[in-house]
């Protein structure tokens, strides 16, 4: 295991040891398309009164292309959603790209980068909006019709019901060395938010039960949480994270703001309505999951903050048992 030794801040902490399989060798099992290898790239025509120009969105999936603004589903059986989206907004087509297929090594990666989003109307109208990159396990409904539906309109997580040791990939990061962040909602204008900025990587283990009115409670099973706050020299390969079972809040370096019970996560029930998912405690460190969520992303602090700049390149993402 090779890491940076300036700038992770590592929340997960203590790296215990990796369990050894059969003959004494670890199993390193790939999440699929998690190689990042094959992308379906989208070309999508903005309306008119917003300068009706074509934009490229990219999504993980096979190789495909897609011309036109058709709503994107997930293809090929691809478990990977992003933050590249298509609105429809009062009739006006709009796209958000902060995820970007880029070159690394004799293949691909995903390149996930904060940035201010800015629509302009007829040249009377400016709205910016700061938009994190971010990949995950799960989907997102489109076209989004509002500034409100983005949360809702995920569906957080994929079913999964094994216990990896630990969570593997490579990665990259660059970071402004920006004391603080900013938020900007397209609304009220820029404001500070104190802090820095950190790119992130989370996985959580959940054990999901649905009732009979199709709300969703969760148990927490295990966790992971990273946070990349200084820019690396260049890639980091095979970076191994623990996944700690059970409740954790007695660890070291515990912070309840990332690692802490959920409920502000969307997922589909069985009755195909996107409803909130609760986690109500900590489950038992045997326990075994129902569903897994991961998340990749540029920024860590909720919709709409961030630093500007702040880009993390992730590749060949793994699970190890």
């Amino acid at each position: 295991m090779r890491m940076s030794s300036l700038c992770n801040i590592i929340l997960c902490v203590a790296f215990s040891s990796i369990a050894l399989g059969v003959d004494g060798e670890e199993k390193s099992v790939p999440i699929k398309y998690g190689n990042m290898d094959h992308w379906v790239v989208r070309h999508i025509k903005e309306s008119a009164v917003i300068g009706g120009n074509t934009k490229t969105l990219y999504e993980i999936g096979p190789d495909h292309t897609v011309n036109g603004n058709t709503p994107y589903y997930n293809m090929g059986g691809s478990p990977w959603g992003t933050s590249n989206v298509m609105a429809k907004v009062m009739g006006v087509v709009k796209t958000n790209n902060s995820v970007f297929r880029d070159s690394h090594g004799s293949g691909y990666c995903a390149k996930l980068t904060t940035h201010i989003e800015s629509v302009r109307v007829l040249g009377m109208m400016n709205i910016n909006v700061l938009a994190a990159g971010s990949i995950f396990l799960g989907d997102m409904k489109e076209p989004i019709t509002s500034t409100k539906d983005g949360p809702r309109a995920l569906n957080w997580g994929i079913p999964f019901t094994a216990r990896p040791k630990a969570l593997r990939f490579d990665y990259r990061v660059s970071v402004p060395n920006v004391g603080h962040r900013i938020k900007m909602t397209g609304f009220s204008g820029k404001s500070v938010v104190s802090g820095r900025d950190y790119a992130v990587a989370v996985l959580y283990l959940q054990k999901r039960h649905e009732d009979s009115k199709g709300r969703i409670t969760a148990k927490r099973v295990g966790t992971v949480v990273v946070k990349y706050g200084h820019s690396t020299s260049g890639w980091v390969d095979n970076a191994t994270y623990t996944i700690h079972y059970g409740d954790i809040r007695h660890m070291a370096g515990y912070d309840a703001s990332l690692m802490g019970l959920r409920s502000t996560d969307y997922a589909r029930n069985s009755k195909g309505k996107n409803v909130l998912v609760k986690e109500t405690g900590w489950a038992s460190a045997s326990e075994f999951p129902t569903h897994l969520i991961l998340q990749f992303s540029s920024s860590h602090g909720g919709a709409y903050v961030g630093t500007p700049g702040n880009t993390l390149w992730v590749d060949n993402v793994k699970l190890v048992y």
